[in-house]
Order: structure tokens, then sequence, then C-alpha cells
């Protein structure tokens, strides 16, 4: 039997530059039984990205509606489903969903996809963020044999999959930029990169131009500013710059990324630049799930994650994966 009620991560104020803990709240509310063609989920892994801080801004542009005070947060979930009347869904299922940030959900079951846990080797690897970083590198720069390729936020949940792919599609010399030597260091050891530059040890452009002397081939950014830059700067006759995200942004509460773009060199070296948004690409999602779980199933891929166990953790999850000190895929228990 579910319980009576359940507990919820809210926003309770729109935070300035500073996001702090007193930001969100967590309420007990009543547990609503389905009606007919609805799904009640027992959340069983919530996934925790850098687009939950963009969107407690009161803005206009943004990917999604911004989250309104008093009211819960959002976010990719796996759960189980409890209950399902009228629907093709039975008790057990476990499903995908963008109602996390609390223990239990209670929606249409249009808006719910069943995960096939044979597929996964764990299926909270069904959350990984990597399906931004699989286009980005498969269907958009289209990387070949022997390209120099930069990944920028190499140890997040995007960069570490993107990186993973650009080797298994040719990629001749892998590059990061992290932003702490011990994730240098894993991404070296573990993902294989033939160098890592690390934010604060010098700059940006001076540290690429040593690691990448013959410049790059295709950039996949999920940082912006003067990693951005640097990358422009030392792209390659036809190379692929592809922006994924804009971290240095968001993790300050910004809702723009701005960075001074040289058209000409856009021209003269036939550079092309190119922004990815994953919701504008849905039709290859099966296909990419296809492909990665495969790999986790054969050990050619991994699923760099942190996970955490209880609900209250979600907004300190959050608070430490903008501060960086996060590897992979941040997920939450939400017991």
């Amino acid at each position: 039997m579910p319980p009576s009620t359940y507990r919820e991560v809210r926003l309770a104020t729109r935070p300035g530059r500073d996001l702090r803990p007193e930001h969100f709240e967590i309420a007990e509310v009543p547990l609503r039984a389905p009606a007919a063609g609805e799904v009640l989920v027992r959340n069983l892994v919530l996934r925790i990205g850098a687009v939950t801080r963009t969107l407690m801004a009161d803005a206009h542009g943004l990917p999604m509606a911004s989250y309104e005070p008093g009211r819960p947060l959002r976010g990719s979930a796996l759960g189980e489903v409890v209950a399902a009347p009228g629907t093709a869904l039975r008790p057990g299922d476990q499903v995908r969903h963008d109602l996390g940030w609390q223990q239990y959900a209670t929606l249409p079951a249009a808006n719910v996809r069943r995960i096939d846990p044979a597929r996964w080797p764990d299926p909270a690897a069904s959350l990984s963020q990597g399906f931004a970083g699989w286009l980005a590198v498969d269907r958009v720069a289209r990387i070949r044999c022997g390209d120099t390729v930069l990944v920028t936020g190499a140890a997040g949940g995007v960069g570490c999959v993107a990186a993973q792919f650009a080797r298994l599609r040719g990629a001749g010399r892998l590059v990061g930029t992290t932003g702490s030597r011990w994730k240098a260091d894993f991404l070296r050891r573990e993902l294989g990169f033939d160098a890592v530059l690390v934010r604060g040890e010098g700059p940006m452009e001076e540290q690429l131009r040593a690691a990448a002397p013959e410049g790059i081939d295709v950039l996949v950014d999920t940082v912006g500013g003067d990693q951005f830059q640097a990358a422009l700067a030392l792209a390659r006759r036809h190379a692929r710059l592809v922006v994924v995200g804009a971290l240095s942004g968001q993790a300050a509460g910004g809702t723009r990324s701005h960075v001074a773009l040289d058209t000409l060199a856009l021209c003269s070296r036939g550079i092309t630049v190119s922004g990815l948004s994953a919701t504008d690409h849905r039709a290859s999602a099966e296909r990419w799930e296809e492909e990665f779980s495969a790999g986790l199933r054969d050990g050619t891929l991994t699923f760099p994650h942190v996970r955490l166990s209880g609900i209250d953790q979600a907004p300190g999850a959050l608070l430490d994966l903008l501060a960086g000190r996060h590897l992979g895929t941040v997920l939450v228990e939400p017991t």
C-alpha cells in the first residue's frame, strides 16, 4: 500500500546570483490516487541537472517553463508504477518521466515512458545526460578518424559520455577541460583523455595551445565563456563547434552566456558553430539508448555518476554540482 503522504522539494523563493539552502523547501503533501488514464509512480532515482538552476529565474526564452515559488521542482526521474487504471501499464513496470524532486508522482500515462530493465545493467543509467553528448558527436560534428576533439566540462554528465563516443568514432587526440586536478586525473586514467586542461591553472587558450599545438577539429562545449573562445582561437579549417550547454553562466544563475565571436575567422577557416538542444532530436532517443546500453553491457562504455540517498539530499546535490564537487551524472534516491 502506498503511503497517504509523500515529500517533495519546492522552490521557496527565487534566488539572486547566489543559490543557498534557504531557497528550497521540503514539504509533505497528500498522495493523490490516479484517475483513469493516469499513473501513480514511486520514484526510485532522480537526476540533478544544472538546468534546474537556470529554470529558477523568472526569464523569457528559457528551454522550459520557469519554476514557480511554492511549487515543486521538476526533473528527470526513474520510477516504479504503483497503479495505472485504464492504461497498458502494470504495477512494477519501470518508467521514466519529468516529475522528479519528489517521492511519488501522479501524472497522465502519456507522460511516462516504459523502461526495459533487461536492457540496462543499472536502470539508473537510463537517466544519463549523455544523449546530448552522443548527438553532438554522432549527428552534428560527425567525427572523422584522426580528429582532435575538445570536450569542455569533460567531467560532467554530458562530457563524460561525449568523450567516450568521440573515441569510439575515431578521435585521434582527446582533450578535455575541468575544474580540479583530481577530476583531470580521473579523466586521463579512466576515460583515456590525452590531455586535460584545469580551470585556474593558467589562461585557457595557452593551456589548449600546449595540449593541441596543431589545433582542434571538433568542440563539444558544455561550458561557454573563455573555454569556447579558446576553442575558436585554435579551431582548424573546417572545424565543427557544437554548443550543448553554458555552465559558466548557469552556475551563477545566468540565463545568458555571451562570448566575442570572430565571424571573419568562421568565414576564412570554414568553421561551423551549431547550437544543440536534445529536445529537438527525440526521434533519435531510441537509437541512442540502444547504443549506450549495449556499450554498458559489453564494457566498451561506462556511466560515471554519483548516487546520494534521501530526498533531503537533493538541494545540496544541486549546490555541489554547480560548485563542481561531483563527477558525472548526479543521482538522488528519494527514500
